[in-house]
C-alpha cells in the first residue's frame, strides 16, 4: 500500500469514527504459509509446553466448570454483526461446561433480557446447538451458527492450548507449524512469543475449517495472543480477529487468564469487545440434567464464585 493510500485509509477511519491500529497494514498478509501436510515435531512440542505451563494435567481431571463473565462491546461493532455481537442480550454471562461430555450451556443477561445457549459437541463434528431468547426457542439458522461460534470461541479464550489438545482428543484434527517469533504488546506488557499456526478442522462453530494462530510468550509459555478466521458465520466469512489474553491467576492448578480483550483485523482494524472473568467455580458435580431444557437448574443455578 502507497503512503497516500495510507493516509487515505487512516483519514476515512478516523473520519467513521474507528480505532487506527499504527502497527496493522491492511494489505500486509495476516497468515503466514501453512503448506499442507502433518504438524511438524517442534510444532506439537510447542503445544505441549504450553498446556502444561496452563495446567492440562489439572484442567484434564475437571469434570466441569461453572464461570462467569462481564463485559462491554464496541458501540459500531454491534451495528456491523449485530446477529453475532447481539449486544441486546450478551452483557454479563454464566456459564457451565461439563467437560467430559462436551456440553456447554451459557446465560447470558442485557438490556433486552435472557439469551441461553446450549452446545454440544459430538466427536469431529460441528454438533449441535439450541437457542432460547426470554424462554422461546430461536430456530433461526444465523442466531445459531453465532451461538455456536461464540461457544468454541470462548472455550479456546479461556483455555488456549489446553483447549486445543482436548479437541484433538474429541476428534477435531488440526496441522501445526512453527511460524518466526514475533514481539508483541498485550495490555501495555511486551512479550517476546514464539508462534504457532494452526489449522482447524472442523473450525470454529459450524466452520468446516478454521486458521489459528497463538502467540506463546518464551518465558512462562503462556498464550497471550490468538489471532482467528471467522468463517462460521455466513456474514463474518473472510473476517479475522484477534483477542489479547491477560491479568492471569493460579486457581486449582491452572493458570487462567481473567482479562480479554478483542479487535477485528480484516475486514478493517476495529476495536471490538473488553471483557473479564470474574467468577470460577471447579467440580461442583454437574450432570446434563442441570443445563437441559433453556435454564440452569440443579447445580447449575447458583452463580460462578466472585473472584473479586
Amino acid at each position: 500500500m502507497s503512503p497516500p493510500n495510507r493516509l487515505r485509509r487512516r483519514i476515512l477511519l478516523t473520519s467513521l469514527g474507528l480505532p487506527v491500529f499504527p502497527g496493522l497494514q491492511a494489505c500486509a498478509p495476516l497468515w503466514p504459509a501453512l503448506p499442507p501436510g502433518e504438524t511438524s515435531p517442534d510444532a506439537a512440542e510447542l503445544l505441549a509446553v504450553s498446556a502444561r505451563a496452563h495446567g492440562l494435567a489439572a484442567f484434564s481431571s475437571f469434570n466441569d466448570l461453572s464461570v462467569s463473565y462481564s463485559g462491554r462491546w464496541h458501540r459500531l461493532v454491534a451495528r456491523l454483526q449485530p446477529k453475532l455481537v447481539d449486544a441486546g442480550f450478551r452483557g454479563d454471562s454464566q456459564e457451565r461446561l461439563l467437560l467430559r461430555d462436551g456440553l456447554v450451556a451459557q446465560a447470558h443477561t442485557g438490556p433486552r433480557g435472557h439469551k441461553y445457549v446450549l452446545r454440544q459437541k459430538v466427536g469431529g463434528e460441528h454438533g449441535g446447538v439450541r437457542v432460547w431468547f426470554n424462554g422461546e426457542e430461536s430456530l433461526d439458522d444465523e442466531s445459531l451458527a453465532a451461538a455456536a461460534l461464540v461457544v468454541d470461541g470462548y472455550g479456546l479464550f479461556l483455555a488456549g492450548p489446553m483447549w486445543l489438545v482436548l479437541s484433538a482428543q474429541a476428534g477435531r484434527s488440526w496441522t501445526l507449524r512453527r511460524a518466526p517469533s514475533e514481539r508483541i504488546t498485550v495490555n501495555g506488557t511486551a512479550h517476546v512469543c514464539d508462534v504457532l499456526q494452526v489449522r482447524l478442522l472442523p473450525g470454529i462453530g459450524f466452520s468446516a475449517a478454521d486458521r489459528v494462530t497463538m502467540y506463546i510468550d518464551d518465558d512462562a509459555h503462556l498464550l497471550r495472543r490468538v489471532r482467528f478466521s471467522l468463517d462460521g458465520l455466513e456474514s463474518t466469512r473472510g473476517a479475522v480477529a484477534e483477542v489479547d489474553t491477560f491479568d492471569h491467576v493460579t486457581l486449582e492448578g491452572v493458570v487462567w487468564p481473567t482479562s480479554f480483550y478483542e479487535r477485528l483485523l480484516r475486514p478493517l482494524p476495529l476495536a471490538v469487545h473488553r471483557w473479564r472473568l470474574t467468577g470460577l467455580d471447579v467440580n461442583r458435580g454437574l450432570t446434563a440434567e442441570d443445563v437441559l431444557g433453556g435454564a440452569f437448574g440443579g447445580k447449575a443455578e447458583a452463580p460462578a464464585g466472585s473472584m473479586a
